[in-house]
């Protein structure tokens, strides 16, 4: 269970039962709308599904205020709602699996590579397979860590992020380049596309980073410091296409989604980040033509416009300075190119 979510002290002793996992209880604030409780539910919990709800609907499992309730009941304000899940978490397996991996550098000691976008990182909730992981225990058969569910990682990319990721092939490399992202000594540029005309040529965002109240699927800035993790983000603008603007982004910490819950803070979410808002026409006019132009654009590009162009760090072995540079992927610089095209245009 998910420590961001409160346990009812009421259920703990439910746990000797093998039938029953999972127990959360929501309190409703006092402005909660009406919801219909499997989806207040799915917003709020992390690592679950509708499905899963409802299936814990049907069979009692549900309760506000006590009372079992059905999936369609309408959670109200100061509700008080529990749900207990009643099947096991799956085990996660690490497969092999014969998915090509783009290496950019490799030697003894660790694996630089360019990842594609769509593919997850590790295995977990809903992604058992098909993953990073199980491609590079297909590549490589002495990852350190094999026991765990991240062989080899010392960090992490979103699913639909691109970019250049350091995989470690043995333990003392990759204690080595773990500390590196834990001291913030490594170095990592992005590129993204965000809405709007960005006003400064650069600046720093800073603000704490927690999971939203309102969806615990992603994440918020909290800039007052009493929730979340400290998160600072570099950018700097570079290339302006009226609507949308290319920046670079420097990360001097590593929390989840940092990028994409930073811009959009600042109120330049990246282009079609379905999760932070990016995936709707957020600024531009109201021609037809225009709307069509940016839903192609989608199409180009469907997934947020994420790259990590550049990382540096100390080889673990040589204490080498090394630096690695990724070129956008084909989605980005035809997304890009469609962008200068109609700023020109329309100038």
């Amino acid at each position: 269970m998910s420590p961001d979510i409160p346990q009812d002290p009421e259920l703990d002793n439910e746990s000797e039962n093998d039938e029953l996992y999972e127990h959360h209880r929501l309190d409703a604030d006092s402005g909660q709308n009406p919801m219909r409780v499997d989806k207040y539910l799915d917003n709020l919990i992390p690592n679950t599904s509708r499905n899963k709800i409802q299936q814990a609907a049907s069979a009692g499992n549900i309760l506000v205020n006590g009372k079992a309730v059905k999936s369609s009941y309408k959670v109200k304000a100061l509700d008080v709602v529990q749900v207990v899940f009643s099947h096991p978490p799956r085990e996660i397996e690490l497969i092999p699996q014969d998915i090509p991996i783009n290496i950019h550098f490799e030697d003894d000691y660790l694996i630089v590579l360019n990842k594609t976008p769509g593919i997850v990182v590790h295995p977990g909730y809903g992604h058992y397979s098909g993953t990073l992981v199980n491609a590079l225990l297909f590549h490589f058969q002495n990852l350190p860590g094999k026991d765990q569910t991240r062989p080899g990682l010392v960090h992490r990319l979103d699913k639909e992020t691109s970019g250049i990721m350091v995989v470690a092939k043995e333990e003392v490399a990759m204690a080595h380049l773990a500390k590196q992202f834990f001291d913030r000594s490594s170095k990592r540029t992005y590129q993204a596309l965000v809405w709007g005309n960005v006003k400064e040529e650069e600046g720093t965002i800073t603000g704490h980073i927690g999971r939203s109240k309102k969806n615990r699927k992603v994440f918020s800035v909290y800039p007052d410091g009493e929730e979340g993790k400290h998160a600072v983000t570099h950018y700097k603008v570079l290339e302006r296409f009226g609507y949308t603007t290319l920046v670079e982004c420097k990360l001097e910490t590593g929390r989840t989604h940092q990028i994409r819950v930073h811009m959009k803070y600042i109120g330049h979410p990246l282009f079609n980040d379905k999760e932070y808002g990016g995936d709707a026409i957020l600024k531009g006019t109201t021609f037809t033509k225009y709307k069509q132009f940016v839903n192609n654009c989608f199409g180009v590009c469907p997934r947020q416009a994420l790259h990590a162009k550049t990382l540096g760090f100390q080889h673990p072995h040589s204490k080498e300075d090394m630096s690695f540079n990724s070129e956008l992927p084909e989605d980005m610089t035809n997304l890009l190119e469609k962008w200068r095209n109609y700023s020109q245009h329309v100038k």
